[in-house]
């Protein structure tokens, strides 16, 4: 018996990924702290091992080996961009043919294995800049934007209606609010009760009860065609994968080719912001002024999950009275003045109130997607031949279908 709910998929993987990005940041840091010095890693209940006087040996040490952990997630990050990038685009757009199933499982394999990789690496301390390869490798399979935007594609395949695609989409922000927000609360916890080894077993049994649902349990809403896979080779599939991405831009004018030019652009470039916010935050609470502990970089973790519950609510209000561009703009400018004002903290209270502009956070990506859509959805030829799959990834985190939108003239 199928079950054709991916919401259990979500919830594992938001509860893994989530757990993911605090454990990592962490542990790299006390790697090359421990291996940069001659004394291990000390946290007490109070504070992490920090120095708070500028002119002390301690704190020129935090600020190298801080400098040492950025560049490395840096590194890691780069690892993981063009691959990430190439395999969400080919297998969100191949699973028009192979079903959704196929992103969601191949996401999944790599992630079980990168877990699982980290698990070896933290118990028989290897050598940490082998995370740098297994990101690498690990992105190939597909990453957290893969599986999300296939489990997008899955809902819309099998919502006929608006209200009943919003309500959906609904369901899918309160898990993503709410499993992030208590695993961000009790990563923490995790950290000092259980230790990197077990928290990144965990993460992996996670992964393996998560690929075991998908591929066992979970029902396909779209139907493999047998027929088109054994008429048409690999090469033929690829090729007609990319004659139709870029018949977006070549059946478009020129003013709607450039404005869906910068659209894409400024959705890639925002994403990736705030994705890569995250280890430097955690890195800025590590050291001084603020001096955190494992359990307090928790709860602003849990803080921050608050903007997808807040953003939801910002595009229901908003939409009533301005347009999709004013509420980007909303959502960018907000994000900004957050991050100038993390830059400002000094005190432990600052630092968990600098969440509030935060609040915004999620709207450009869901806006700026249905702008997108919109100008796509202008050219019929474009829309027409445009995969589902390419369709579902610019619907990726979009939680409505605006009314009001910007109009471009050809």
């Amino acid at each position: 018996m199928k079950i054709f709910f991916v919401e259990p998929a979500i919830c594992l993987s938001a509860f893994a990924m989530t757990l993911t990005t605090p454990l990592t940041t962490q542990y790299v840091y006390r790697r090359i702290w421990e291996e940069t010095s001659n004394y291990s890693f000390i946290s007490d209940s109070n504070s992490s091992e920090c120095g708070k006087n500028k002119s002390s040996p301690i704190f020129a040490f935090q600020e190298e080996v801080q400098k040492k952990v950025s560049l490395f997630n840096l590194q890691m990050d780069i690892s993981g961009l063009i691959p990430g990038l190439v395999s969400t685009f080919i297998l969100l757009s191949y699973s028009d043919y192979r079903g959704r199933k196929f992103p969601l499982i191949l996401s999944s394999v790599g992630a079980l294995a990168t877990s699982v990789w980290l698990c070896l690496l933290s118990y028989f301390a290897f050598p940490f800049h082998l995370l740098i390869a297994s990101t690498f490798i690990g992105a190939l399979f597909g990453n957290y934007t893969t599986f999300l935007g296939g489990c997008f594609a899955y809902i819309v395949d099998q919502c006929t209606e608006q209200k009943q695609r919003t309500i959906r989409i609904a369901i899918i922000d309160f898990i993503l609010g709410f499993v992030t927000g208590l695993t961000g609360l009790s990563s923490g916890y995790f950290i000092r009760e259980i230790g990197f080894v077990w928290s990144f077993l965990i993460i992996a049994m996670a992964h393996a009860l998560n690929l075991i649902y998908i591929s066992f349990f979970l029902g396909d809403s779209v139907k493999e065609s047998s027929s088109q896979n054994v008429s048409m080779s690999c090469s033929e599939g690829f090729k007609n994968l990319f004659y139709r991405t870029s018949m977006l831009f070549k059946n478009a004018s020129g003013t709607r080719r450039y404005f869906l030019c910068l659209l894409l652009f400024t959705i890639i470039t925002y994403f990736f912001v705030i994705i890569g916010v995250s280890p430097i935050l955690i890195l800025y609470e590590l050291d001084s002024p603020l001096c955190w502990n494992e359990v307090f970089i928790g709860y602003g973790s849990a803080l921050g999950s608050v903007t997808f519950f807040s953003s939801f609510l910002g595009i229901w209000l908003f939409s009533y009275c301005m347009e999709d561009i004013h509420m980007a703009f909303i959502g960018i400018f907000t994000t900004m003045a957050g991050m100038v004002m993390t830059a400002f903290a000094k005190t432990t209270l600052m630092m968990f109130l600098v969440r509030l502009p935060f609040l915004f956070t999620i709207v450009p990506l869901s806006v700026l997607r249905s702008m997108v859509s919109k100008l796509v959805r202008s050219t019929e030829q474009v829309w027409s031949s445009a995969p589902a799959g390419m369709k579902e990834a610019m619907y990726f985190l979009h939680k409505r279908n605006p009314v009001k939108t910007l109009r471009i003239d050809d």
